[in-house]
């Protein structure tokens, strides 16, 4: 089979007019890794966006059409998420993207639904140049790796104290943007970086990385990546004998950390960067009682995948319109009550009020918002 798209099927579709009433339904695209290392990821948006369709269906859909989702599988390759883009647009005719999770397969699938005039959402890239490009429909509910960076900076040199660091990438466009966003923030304030390296995604025996980690005697590690790296990379560590604080951003907002880990007893202590749980929003109650009855914790990126169903749903209903001009115009000045509660965009499509906080997962494999 094509390397392009491995275990991908593709659903053949009508056509969509860019007004709502020449279709018999709104066929939106789920783009993001559902086979290979990172399908967690995919799992969590695929239930966000099945559970936001299934209810906004409920109410009658988007001024009477019913909301119809094509699932995309991109694996994580930028490649791959390219011939997803254009499949999307070209054959399956989806009016709007929300998608894909992995910011370098994020940057090159959102020129193609840009130029195909195509509003797309990510729940989850949160790569400074995606939406720094001025592509004017392209937007997230998420935030900026520039934004939890200073976070993560600010924590790790007001609260763990730490002087000496260890910077640790995985040479992708959201790792190493992580890292370095962090970098810079940690050095203005003071701390030293005395390890900026990256490994390969993929890789599983990191001892000769970890050697060099424990030769600096750091104070805390740093790492920009995924949680498929992140857990043997923690794990080693901790078989060498490296107690320092392991400090990580979003992507290992799963609990396949653990399991990539080795376990809760390896994962607890382990600091990271994320926006605050939107299963504590007063909104998100109800919805949350519907993931549960079916056997689902809506963690991670699941409840920013609803939301940007929602965000969609209500720029259609308002513009009566899937032009993607019309939707972006109209998201760039109003603001939607999602399960996340009130969202708004600024200029760039950026979400206008970031809110990262810092976790710490437990001895239970959960993770919990640090208290001030």
């Amino acid at each position: 089979m094509s390397k392009l798209f491995p275990h991908t099927l593709f659903a053949v579709l009508l056509t969509v007019s860019p007004t709502l009433f020449c279709a018999d339904t709104i066929k939106i695209g789920i783009a993001g890794p559902f086979s290979g290392p990172y399908a967690a990821f995919g799992d969590q948006m695929w239930h966000g966006a099945t559970q936001a369709a299934e209810d906004l269906n409920k109410q009658g859909g988007i001024d009477g059409k019913k909301i119809e989702l094509v699932k995309a599988d991109d694996a994580c390759e930028p490649k791959q998420a390219v011939a997803v883009a254009h499949r999307l647009v070209d054959n399956d005719n989806v009016t709007a993207v929300i998608g894909h999770f992995c910011s370098s397969s994020t940057m090159p699938a959102s020129v193609v639904y840009n130029d195909a005039k195509a509003t797309m959402i990510t729940p989850a890239s949160t790569n400074p140049m995606i939406t720094d490009r001025g592509l004017k429909t392209v937007f997230r509910t998420c935030g900026r790796d520039d934004q939890q960076g200073v976070v993560a900076a600010n924590y790790i040199h007001d609260k763990l104290k730490a002087k000496q660091v260890a910077v640790i990438h995985d040479k992708d466009t959201y790792g190493k943007g992580l890292a370095d966003a962090m970098k810079a923030e940690l050095e203005k304030l003071g701390s030293k970086v005395v390890l900026y390296e990256g490994l390969t995604r993929g890789e599983k025996n990191f001892n000769a990385l970890v050697t060099k980690v424990k030769d600096t005697k750091a104070d805390a590690v740093y790492f920009g990546g995924l949680h498929t790296e992140a857990g043997p990379l923690l794990r080693q560590m901790r078989e060498q004998d490296v107690k320092a604080p392991f400090i990580s951003g979003d992507g290992i907002v799963s609990e396949d950390f653990v399991s990539s880990a080795g376990g809760p007893q390896i994962v607890n202590g382990v600091y990271m960067t994320f926006g605050a749980d939107p299963r504590n929003a007063k909104n998100s109650e109800k919805v949350l009682n519907e993931f549960r009855s079916k056997g689902f914790e809506p963690e991670g990126y699941t409840l920013y995948t609803y939301a940007a169903l929602q965000a969609l749903a209500k720029a259609m209903e308002k513009t009566k319109s899937t032009d993607g001009a019309k939707l972006a115009d109209w998201l760039h000045n109003n603001s939607v009550d999602t399960v996340m509660g009130k969202r708004s965009w600024d200029a760039k499509g950026d979400l206008k009020d970031a809110d990262y906080v810092m976790y710490e997962w437990d001895d239970k494999g959960k993770y919990n918002q640090v208290k001030n």
